[in-house]
């Protein structure tokens, strides 16, 4: 491995059917009010809304309510999640019981209630850290893919301007805990179980897909990859499978809870670039705009980083390379990578997202561009990628 580079993760996880019974515990950590942050209400059909809500009173916490998060976070949401923070005089722990973007929003929230400045510019334009006061975040997750349970990003969409940002946020907006019961998962639509598989992959692949030397981090992304593939196919035919659904679960915390990125100088996340971008266009479901780009843009860096797509197509996908030049083993590890996304019934265009070709311009332009993969792009390159993403 090369370079230099320090790893820390703070977040306490609590894993398995009985995780719920610790959360007692750690909220009696923390000061008397808690804002109970959820999405569209999915948590009151299913029981967990009051799972949680009688361990808030047994605490005898004062509860301040902040649903209807979104699933892509909106800026005029968090606006109204600050004020409505600020009006209850002092939050001393948010409490984020949903998917990455209730988490993600959660984080957000955190950094913002105390900030002085516009926390759009000051957090997503600008990329500034806090230097006020944050508001500790714990979780309970209950959709997987985003793995926001165990690090400091925060995606926020500025529908104003058409711009969907994230932010790595450093050690202190990390959550305290998360708990993870596979369980709770069990009751997601299927789109959104095989939105959060592809957003799992997704992320092993770009921090996979950069650098040329030999690192560990590499052998670990491809055991998660292989393990991921082979419980999306059982969740697939078997949403309720517990064995399959909680390896996923404990595969998403482990695609980004920044371990893989070790000695990966960055990684490659122009994938995810895009995939915002279309997003705010669309505002089609993270997981979906990641997939519909994926392929596109992968044969469209391929030749760049030859020897590790090569490399991904043997060991990933078992194709063998007896009679095939590098370049033909790396397409068919590609064409497999794509036959299983067809397989969970992934968005494989953009097209079906809502996307349109007047859009592409307006699309490139709010793509951010970075320097970690196999190749740099252009705007022109962009337009490319989505162009083939299209058809």
């Amino acid at each position: 491995m090369l370079g230099n580079f320090t790893f820390s993760n703070p977040t306490k996880l609590y894993f398995g059917p009985d995780a719920l019974q610790n959360l007692k515990a750690e909220l009696e950590k923390y000061g008397p009010t808690v804002m109970l942050v959820y999405g569209g209400g999915s948590i009151k059909k299913n029981g967990i809304y009051d799972q949680v809500k009688k361990v808030l009173g047994d605490c005898g916490k004062k509860v301040i309510e902040d649903g209807g998060v979104m699933p892509n976070p909106s800026l005029e949401k968090l606006y109204d999640g600050i004020e409505k923070a600020r009006a209850a005089g002092n939050v001393d722990f948010i409490l984020a019981v949903g998917g990455g973007s209730v988490i993600d929003y959660s984080k957000g929230l955190s950094a913002s209630i105390h900030c002085k400045e516009d926390p759009w510019k000051k957090y997503y334009v600008r990329q500034e850290e806090p230097d006020c006061p944050v508001v500790p975040v714990g979780s309970v997750l209950t959709m997987v893919g985003t793995g926001s349970e165990m690090n400091g990003g925060s995606v926020i969409t500025n529908t104003a301007e058409t711009m969907k940002i994230g932010k790595v946020f450093g050690e202190k907006l990390y959550p305290k805990f998360a708990i993870l019961n596979p369980n709770f998962t069990l009751t997601l639509p299927h789109n959104q179980m095989v939105a959060g598989c592809f957003d799992i992959m997704s992320h092993i692949m770009e921090q996979y897909f950069s650098g040329k030397d030999d690192n560990t981090s590499d052998y670990l992304s491809e055991g998660l990859m292989r393990s991921l593939i082979h419980s999306s196919r059982i969740a697939n035919k078997d949403p309720n499978n517990y064995e399959a659904r909680s390896n996923i679960m404990w595969t998403a915390t482990w695609a980004l809870n920044t371990l893989l990125g070790m000695g990966k100088n960055g990684g490659d996340w122009e994938v995810h670039m895009i995939g915002h971008a279309v997003g705010a266009y669309t505002h089609a479901t993270h997981g979906m705009t990641l997939s519909a780009v994926s392929l596109p843009y992968y044969r469209f860096v391929m030749e760049a980083g030859l020897p590790k797509f090569k490399r991904f197509a043997e060991t990933v996908w078992e194709v063998d390379p007896k009679g095939k030049n590098d370049k033909e083993v790396a397409e068919e590890g590609l064409k497999k990578m794509g036959e299983w996304m067809k397989e969970l019934g992934l968005a494989m265009n953009i097209k079906d997202l809502g996307a349109k070709p007047e859009m592409f311009e307006g699309i490139a332009k709010a793509t951010i561009i970075l320097k970690g993969g196999y190749k740099v792009l252009t705007q022109e390159d962009v337009i490319k990628i989505l162009q083939a993403a299209y058809e």
